[in-house]
């Protein structure tokens, strides 16, 4: 069955799920935005004012357990409740860095100030601040790292003020950085999209990212050239709570197959309305789960259908 594999037990709004090992332990920490399903206010406020989430798992993610949330990424004099989204956490270059989506404040609308931040831990769970990058517009969230083959350091991320597309920015050492450019368009020219998320696997590199709709996929020789081959995880899976598109999703390779983690909201028909949202607590509400990935004459293929309780993450 699909069921849930996380649910956050204060909000209950866990979504854009990050999945990394602490180096030297058994331990994977699940990042995640730890949306306020429960929060009232005007407009689109519940969205915002949302901390970041962990959980760990210890047995190659058989279960997970709530950890808390992380503190100090609030930017300097920005006192009171602030935005915390979509958080890429990597392992490079003999630290662990966090890339933020940060916003100032609650909004109750879009339009407004976004940036991706840099943090720097050598323990997960202390963190530095090292500062918000300088990159396309002033809207730019979800970032993703990965290392290029030609050996240097890439990160796709989403650019909200040109169409929702997909941007990347490279540096050699993972502290400067160099806008590169447009990789994938978005409205009107294409869909618009979130969440980039690249990884290696059965002799390509690949490129998905949330079209509301399931994930889309790409694929790639040298994660420059990008070539599309549809989408996965649009139709439901088995568990009454993962009818609903797969959205925002990381992936853990771990050999042959990998794992993809990504959030529902189970209880909302994202069919009807989607640009207001869901209406109320229930429908906000948001799980993780996972899926299988692998690769099948040079396709990308997906199963959703994974029992619980099995160490899926061993190998990775």
């Amino acid at each position: 069955m699909s069921a849930p594999v996380y649910r956050d037990p204060i909000e209950d709004g866990a979504a854009d799920p990050t999945v990394i090992r602490r180096e030297g332990t058994n331990e994977w920490w699940m990042f995640y935005t730890n949306r306020r399903a429960n929060a009232g206010g005007e407009g689109f406020s519940w969205i915002h004012g949302s901390p970041i989430g962990v959980a760990v798992s210890s047995d190659d993610g058989a279960s997970w357990t709530y950890k808390g949330t992380v503190k100090g990424l609030d930017a300097p004099g920005n006192d009171g409740l602030n935005t915390h989204w979509a958080p890429e956490v990597i392992f490079a270059e003999g630290r662990y860095h966090m890339f933020l989506s940060y916003i100032k404040g609650v909004p109750t609308h879009w339009k407004v100030p976004r940036t991706i931040t840099h943090f720097v831990s050598d323990d997960l769970e202390n963190w530095e601040r090292v500062g918000p990058l300088k990159l396309s517009s002033s809207n730019c969230i979800d970032a993703c790292v990965f290392r290029s083959p030609e050996g240097i350091w890439r990160m796709w991320y989403k650019d909200e003020g040109q169409g929702s597309s997909t941007w990347s920015a490279t540096s050699p050492d993972m502290m400067t950085w160099t806008l590169e450019g447009e990789v994938l368009p978005g409205s009107p020219e294409a869909p618009p999209h979130e969440g980039p998320n690249v990884f290696e696997m059965g002799g390509f590199y690949w490129l998905i990212t949330d079209e509301w709709r399931g994930q889309a996929v790409y694929r790639s020789d040298d994660t420059l050239k990008w070539t599309r081959q549809g989408t996965i995880a649009g139709e439901p899976g088995e568990d009454p709570l993962d009818q609903k598109f797969a959205r925002h999703a990381d992936v853990v390779v771990t050999g042959e197959s990998a794992v993809m983690y990504y959030f529902t909201h189970a209880e909302w028909d994202e069919t009807k309305n989607p640009s207001a949202g869901p209406p109320d607590a229930r429908s906000r509400a948001t799980a993780v789960h996972q899926a299988r990935l692998w690769v099948e004459d040079g396709v990308l293929k997906c199963d959703r259908n994974i029992p619980l309780g099995q160490p899926v993450l061993a190998g990775g």
